[in-house]
C-alpha cells in the first residue's frame, strides 16, 4: 500500500463505507450535471459553427470528429494520472482543460481560423472524458451486485445538465452579439465557465479519493503497483472474453450514437428545421442517453450484462431506422434520434459494468482508461466519415452504413450467450474463473473493509 492509499483511508472505519459511498456519489452527481450542460451547450452547434467558418459542409462533420478525437486521446493520459494518483487530479485537469479549448473555439471563431477551431474541439473534448470516467468513479467503491446501477445513477445525472443545454445554446448565442463573436460559438463561452465550476466541485469535495480508498482496501494480491500500468490494463481486457465483448459494446454503442447526432442538425436545417426545433430534438436525445440509464443499470443487475448489451443491439437497429427512413419527417426524426439514445445508455452501462466486472481492481483504472480510447477513437472515425456520407450520399445512407456496425457486436452477443449456455445451462452464467456476470470476482471495498474490521 502506497502512502497516498494508507492516507485515503487512515483512519477509517469499515461502518463509514455506506456513507461514503453516498457521499461520492452525490459529488459525482453534482459534476455530472454541470459537466454535462457545458458539454451539450457547446456540442449543440458544433457542426453549424463548423459549416460556418469552414465555408463547406462536407467539413462540418469534423468539429464534433474532433472533440470525439480529443476525448479520445486524452482519455490515456487522464487513465494514467489517475492509475498514478487517483480520479481526482485526473477529473480536475480534464475539467480544466475542456475550459481551456472552449475558449480557444470562441477565439477561432471570431477570428474565422478553421484549424484553431478543430484544435479548440479537441481539448473541448476533455470535459467529455471527465464526464465518461465519472461512471467509474461511482463504481470503484460499489458492491458488485450494484455496480451497474452505481454507475448508471452517474450517468443518469447527466441528463439535468445535458438535456437543458442544447436548449440554452440560442439564448447563449444571442448572449454574445455585441461581443463581435458568431452566435453559434456563444454556448461555447459559457462552457468553459461552467467547466470551471465543475473542476472546482471535484477539487473540493471529492475527498477521500474514492479510487485510492477501493485500493487500499482491497485483497491483498490486488495492491501490486505494477498491475496498475497500462500495460497491464490491456493484458487484463486481451485475457478476458468478457472485457473485449465489453470494449466492442461501448465502441459500437458510440460510433453509432455520435455518427448520427453530429449530422442530424444539419439533416434537419435540410428539411427547413430551425434552430430552436434542433435544440428540441437533440435534447429528446440526451434525454434517452441519460435519463433512463437508472433503468439499464437495474436491468443489467437483476437479468445480466449480456441480455442488456442485445437490447442495445436492438434498440440502436430501430433508432437507425426510424432516423434512416424519416425523410422530412421532422417528429419521426426525433423519435430515432430518442430511442438511439436509448440503445447508446443500454450499451454504455451494461459494457462498463461488464468491463469493471471482468478485471481485476488492480488494473480497472488502466482497462476503463482503454475502454474509453476505445470507443471514441471508433466514434472519431466514424464521425469523420459521416460528414462525408452524408455530403456525398445522404442522412439515409449515413444510417444504413450504421447499422452494419451492429452485426459483428449482435453476433458476439450471441455466442458468449450460447458459449455461456454450453458450459454453464443457462445463458447469462458466466464461466469458471472469471466475473459472474453481476459482480466482480475479486472483491470489493466493502467486502474488504468488513474483513479488515473483522481482524
Amino acid at each position: 500500500m502506497t502512502a497516498v492509499e494508507r492516507a485515503a483511508v487512515a483512519p477509517f472505519d469499515a461502518e463509514l463505507l455506506p456513507a461514503l459511498r453516498r457521499r461520492t456519489t452525490a459529488v459525482l452527481v453534482t459534476s455530472q450535471i454541470l459537466g454535462g450542460l457545458g458539454v451539450a451547450t457547446g456540442i449543440a452547434l458544433a457542426a453549424v459553427l463548423a459549416r460556418q467558418v469552414s465555408g463547406s459542409e462536407a467539413l462540418s462533420g469534423l468539429a464534433p470528429t474532433a472533440t470525439v478525437a480529443g476525448t479520445a486521446v486524452l482519455s490515456i493520459p487522464m487513465a494514467a494520472l489517475m492509475t498514478a494518483r487517483g480520479r481526482r487530479p485526473g477529473l480536475v485537469l480534464a475539467y480544466l482543460v475542456g475550459a481551456l479549448g472552449a475558449g480557444v473555439v470562441v477565439v477561432a471563431a471570431r477570428a474565422g481560423s478553421f484549424p484553431l477551431l478543430l484544435c479548440g474541439m479537441a481539448a473541448f473534448g476533455a470535459a467529455s472524458s471527465a464526464n465518461l470516467q465519472a461512471r467509474f468513479a461511482a463504481a470503484d467503491l460499489a458492491e458488485p451486485h450494484g455496480r451497474a446501477r452505481a454507475i448508471s445513477n452517474v450517468v443518469w445525472a447527466t441528463t439535468i445538465g445535458a438535456v437543458l443545454g442544447p436548449n440554452i445554446a440560442a439564448p447563449a448565442g444571442r448572449s454574445v452579439a455585441g461581443l463581435g463573436i458568431p452566435e453559434a460559438a456563444g454556448p461555447f463561452l459559457w462552457a468553459a465557465g461552467i467547466f470551471v465550476i465543475s473542476a472546482v466541485v471535484v477539487a473540493v469535495l471529492l475527498r477521500p479519493d474514492p479510487l485510492l480508498t477501493a485500493r487500499a482496501l482491497a485483497p491483498e494480491e490486488d495492491r501490486s503497483p505494477g498491475a496498475r500500468s497500462l500495460r497491464a490494463g490491456l493484458t487484463a481486457v486481451a485475457a478476458s472474453p468478457r472485457a473485449r465483448l465489453a470494449l466492442l459494446t461501448v465502441a459500437v454503442s458510440h460510433t453509432a450514437m455520435v455518427s448520427v447526432m453530429a449530422m442530424t442538425p444539419l439533416a434537419l436545417t435540410h428539411h427547413g428545421a430551425g434552430i430552436d426545433l434542433i435544440g428540441l430534438v437533440i435534447s429528446g436525445h440526451i434525454a434517452g442517453m441519460y435519463a433512463f440509464a437508472p433503468l439499464m443499470g437495474r436491468l443489467a443487475d437483476r437479468v445480466g450484462r449480456l441480455s442488456v448489451t442485445g437490447l442495445a443491439a436492438g434498440l440502436i437497429a430501430l433508432a437507425l431506422f426510424l432516423a434512416g427512413t424519416a425523410g422530412d419527417s421532422h417528429g419521426q426524426t426525433a423519435a430515432g434520434l430518442f430511442v438511439l439514445g436509448l440503445g447508446w445508455s443500454a450499451g454504455l452501462v451494461s459494457g462498463s459494468a461488464l468491463l469493471t466486472d471482468a478485471v481485476p481492481q488492480s488494473a480497472r483504472a488502466a482497462a476503463q482508461g482503454l475502454s474509453d480510447l476505445t470507443m471514441n477513437t471508433s466514434a472519431g472515425v466514424g464521425g469523420a466519415i459521416a460528414g462525408l456520407v452524408v455530403a456525398r450520399a445522404s442522412y439515409a445512407w449515413l444510417n444504413a452504413a450504421a447499422a452494419i456496425l451492429l452485426v459483428p457486436l449482435a453476433a458476439l452477443v450471441l455466442f458468449t450467450w450460447n458459449r455461456n449456455r454450453n458450459r454453464n445451462g443457462e445463458g447469462e452464467a458466466e464461466p469458471e474463473g472469471e466475473g459472474d456476470g453481476k459482480g466482480g470476482r475479486s472483491g470489493t471495498a466493502g467486502e474488504s473493509a468488513t474483513g479488515l474490521a473483522q481482524s
